[in-house]
């Protein structure tokens, strides 16, 4: 069976308490409800979900939806370690993919939707995103960053490989935001698996919006 994994990557530093997880938690339940209840999605997506700030943990490893009856919750504090986060990523998306080779499945490669609110605060986050990269990581992630509140629009762009995007403060709240990160990631899970299935996985390619309301998106090809 062919399998594409989703990791949601997402922050919960201090700053992220009471609107920014609050509005993430109610999303959560219709992002399990819209995957859970449609077998065909389930069926070709696993989901995970790691959460982040002074350490990073993983809060729901990675599964079919439609097996749980529920998500597990964000909670807020503590710093902003992007570092962490790099580093529980790689290893688990490694002990991942060869669980499900070793199942049998053919693996598409894994996508990460990574989300912050604010500023790294550990100064060695890049080597550990690089590790990453596929020139060291052979089963290397394409990473779509959302930044929202007093996240830095150059350092999103960093963080992503494939796409990212910025909140546009003036124009939407910061918990408003959050429920446009949480229904693009849904959204993203529903058409790539329905791709997969029209094209049987021949030609396959992930499905990631361009735009995103209530953001701005960001190139990626600046140095």
């Amino acid at each position: 069976m062919q399998i594409l994994p989703f990791y949601m990557v997402c922050d919960e530093s201090g700053s992220m308490s009471g609107l920014g997880v609050d509005a993430i938690n109610k999303s959560l339940p219709e992002l399990h409800q819209e995957i859970s209840t449609n077998p065909s999605v389930a069926d070709k997506t696993r989901f995970a979900l790691i959460g982040f700030s002074t350490q990073a943990s993983v809060l729901q490893p990675l599964a079919d939806l439609s097996e749980l009856t529920q998500l597990p919750a964000l909670s807020a504090g503590g710093v902003t370690s992007f570092g962490s986060a790099f580093r529980l990523l790689r290893d688990t998306i490694e002990k991942d993919v060869e669980a499900l080779k070793a199942e049998g499945h053919d693996v598409y490669r894994p996508v990460v939707f990574f989300l912050s609110d604010g500023i790294p605060t550990d100064d060695d986050w890049r080597s550990a995103l690089k590790e990453l990269d596929a020139e060291k990581f052979r089963y290397a992630p394409k990473i779509i960053a959302f930044g929202i509140s007093d996240a830095d629009a150059a350092i999103i762009s960093e963080v992503a490989n494939f796409k990212a995007f910025i909140q546009e403060n003036d124009k939407v709240s910061p918990a408003v935001a959050l429920r446009e990160f949480a229904s693009s990631l849904t959204r993203s899970i529903v058409n790539s698996a329905t791709s997969m299935a029209a094209r049987g996985g021949e030609g396959f390619q992930l499905q990631v919006e361009d735009q995103v309301p209530g953001f701005s998106s960001l190139s990626l090809d600046k140095m």
